[in-house]
């Protein structure tokens, strides 16, 4: 009983990540935060009881990762707070209103706040208020060129209807991730997709010669192959690997062998057990 209680308690998550929601004061930060659960909405470093400050937890490959999201509040033009808010952020959402062509027309300003203040961080474009797209007024063509031209992922969200929301984050965490260097950490314990583990399935019982001849469309067969061949060549590379570091070892056999008296004997007739070899 005694030691439960010196133990702390177990971590209800994989992987911490600080996200910043960046974009004017009227794009809608909050309504993406709002509808988000699993997470407290009050900060020990934030004075404006929760309005700026939420925690939730998202499944990712098989991984709890907890998302600290950080809004901004777009206060000022020029933003001077993200410069506290941008210490230690792993990620950016740069959030804009679809409806509202300068909410769009001044991402250039809040970019170079956060290539400022939190240079390379990975960036996610979010176009919000989807729900109201009958009114648009940033095409989704204009926002792909402006997200591809700055490196970023792009979502049109809505959380009115809830769409987007979660693959935006989750995609965001895949970016952060990738950039520290923890995606190998998790990669062997992948959830893989049904449509790999059929394709492990069939290729494991057959040859790459005998997928012609499966019932299946030519589409299918030719994704398996290249499924099949993928899969030979790496464990050929792994078994050459193998057989270079077994290589680097040599043989020592001992000297031909003698009689008591002196005299050689024929290594032809005479019988030398097996493990009379030794490794070097």
């Amino acid at each position: 009983m005694t030691e439960d209680i010196g133990k702390p308690p177990p971590k209800q998550y994989d992987y911490l990540l600080k996200f910043l929601l960046v974009g004017d004061s009227d794009v809608g930060k909050q309504e993406i935060l709002s509808d988000l659960d699993d997470g407290s909405s009050e900060s020990p470093f934030c004075g404006h009881s929760g309005k700026s400050y939420k925690t939730t937890t998202i499944l990712l490959d098989g991984k709890r990762v907890k998302l600290q999201l950080w809004d901004t509040s777009g206060q000022g033009r020029f933003c001077t707070i993200i410069r506290s808010y941008s210490r230690g952020a792993q990620g950016v959402l740069l959030v804009y209103d679809i409806t509202n062509r300068w909410s769009f027309d001044g991402l250039d300003r809040w970019l170079k706040e956060v290539d400022e203040h939190a240079p390379g961080v990975p960036k996610v474009l979010v176009g919000n208020r989807l729900h109201l797209a009958f009114n648009r007024k940033v095409g989704q063509r204009d926002a792909q060129v402006y997200a591809d031209k700055h490196s970023m992922a792009f979502f049109e969200v809505s959380p009115l209807c809830n769409f987007n929301i979660h693959e935006s984050f989750c995609e965001l965490s895949r970016m952060a991730l990738r950039r520290n260097g923890l995606e190998r950490l998790w990669r062997s314990n992948k959830v893989l997709s049904l449509q790999e583990l059929c394709c492990r399935a069939i290729v494991a019982r057959t040859t790459v010669y005998s997928i012609e001849q499966l019932p299946l469309p030519t589409c299918v067969k030719s994704h398996l192959k290249s499924y099949a061949l993928t899969s030979s060549s790496a464990q050929w590379r792994h078994t050459i690997g193998q057989k270079k570091s077994a290589g680097g070892r040599k043989l020592r056999f001992p000297s031909t062998p003698t009689t008591p008296g002196g005299a050689t004997v024929d290594s032809r007739t005479s019988c030398v057990p097996r493990n009379s070899c030794t490794v070097s």
